[in-house]
């Protein structure tokens, strides 16, 4: 019978946890390149066009509530950057790539399908393998 410790180590040595730890590790490093991105570049550039360089500082206040809406206009920026970064870099890369990868199989010409069990047979047959069906429309019969 294995201990609970020995146990604890073969789950987190599993290559799909590391490999889970991994991403997370990269996706916040990821997420905080974007914000940087989103705040450092993209941010003042809107800012130039529209006169607030920082939508941060942009709140309203109603009995004593600060509502900083700022910081949402923020996020949402930040978030339509990450999910075009996410399309454009990973995902439409990673769909051609696969399809690159997909090979059609090609239908072998010698093969047909038997009209009443659907199995494979060849086209000089005469009856069906599997289910003994005599297959008079093929090329065997008609020669």
């Amino acid at each position: 019978m294995k201990s609970w410790g020995s146990e604890f180590k073969e789950f987190i040595l599993q290559g799909n946890v590391v490999s889970l730890a991994v991403a997370v590790v990269v996706g916040a490093a990821f997420g905080a390149l974007v914000n940087s991105l989103v705040a450092d570049m993209i941010t003042p550039l809107i800012a130039a066009f529209g006169g607030q360089p920082d939508f941060s500082e942009l709140s309203f206040t109603i009995n004593g509530s600060k509502f900083t809406y700022g910081n949402f206009i923020n996020a949402v920026i930040s978030f339509l950057i990450i999910s075009a970064v996410i399309f454009f870099f990973v995902v439409k890369p990673m769909n051609a790539l696969i399809e690159k990868m997909k090979t059609a199989e090609p239908e072998d010409p010698g093969l047909t399908k038997c009209p009443y069990c659907f199995t494979e047979v060849s086209v000089d047959a005469t009856r069906c393998p599997a289910c003994t069906s005599e297959l008079g429309g093929f090329k065997a019969a008609t020669q």
